[in-house]
């Protein structure tokens, strides 16, 4: 039986155009284009930076579309002051964003400055589901030994079940990866099973977005199948249309 995993992927474009040597104007060309793309292949969402949260969101409505828009918060750092982060994401809510995908100041958790992470967790938690948005949390995976990941995982599988109602679980997701953090010796810099598997056990209940790495539709399938709920990707038709995937996202 084949498995329909359209709306599993959040069809992803976030370079920037000093990152793609594309100019302002053809950076968002690509944006348009992965916005009809998901438009006409009904994915569940197009996820882009937030200066496009606007205009990609008049595309959607004016085509009568019920493909979501995301966008990225602290990125890709993440090391952002958290009322810098509250910021962007009330003017991303401004503009009309369905979801929030928040980096976490990882490295403030590898630190050990548990009571920054936990107040950039909480307050932004609560800013998207009081304006009733989804909200991720990126975790950079790439960055964390396996026990940190699971360490991180508790936690904020701990901070939510202590701050949120049962009913808001679901609306609250940890993410894998930006995608853009550079890695040593070819080392995979987004989602991987064997970390994936760590992020479903320990984020429990909340649920898990496998972000970058997914690079076929046997894998898109796999990771769907071990429990995870969403997929980043910027080759979401060539996912699913089992095509094959260029580029590293």
């Amino acid at each position: 039986m084949i498995m329909d995993i359209k709306q599993f992927l959040d069809s992803t474009y976030l370079k920037l155009p000093s990152q793609s040597g594309l100019t302002e104007e053809q950076t968002f060309e690509e944006v348009k284009k992965i916005t009809q793309e998901a438009i006409d292949n009904q994915f569940c969402l197009v996820m882009i930076r937030p200066e496009y949260v606007k205009p990609v969101k008049e595309i959607i409505t004016k085509a009568n579309s019920g493909v979501k828009v995301g966008t990225v918060i602290g990125f890709h750092e993440g090391t952002y002051p958290v009322e810098e982060k509250l910021n962007e994401a009330r003017k991303a809510i401004e503009d009309g964003v369905d979801e929030l995908d928040y980096v976490i100041n990882y490295e403030a958790f590898k630190e050990g400055r548990i009571d920054v992470v936990k107040e950039e967790f909480i307050s932004g938690t609560s800013l998207g589901l009081n304006a009733g948005k989804v909200v991720k949390w990126i975790i950079e995976i790439a960055a964390l030994t396996d026990e940190q990941i699971r360490s991180i995982c508790t936690s904020f599988s701990t901070w939510a079940q202590e701050n949120f109602k049962k009913e808001d679980f679901g609306k609250i997701f940890v993410k894998s990866s930006t995608g853009f953090y550079k890695t040593e010796g070819g080392k995979p810099i987004g989602a991987t099973f064997p970390a994936i598997e760590i992020m479903l056990k320990y984020s429990d209940p909340l649920p898990v977005k496998a972000a970058g790495g997914v690079r076929t539709y046997d894998e898109a399938v796999r990771m769907i199948e071990l429990g995870v709920k969403r997929i980043g990707t910027s080759s979401a038709k060539a996912l699913s249309e089992k095509s094959e995937i260029k580029g590293s996202y």
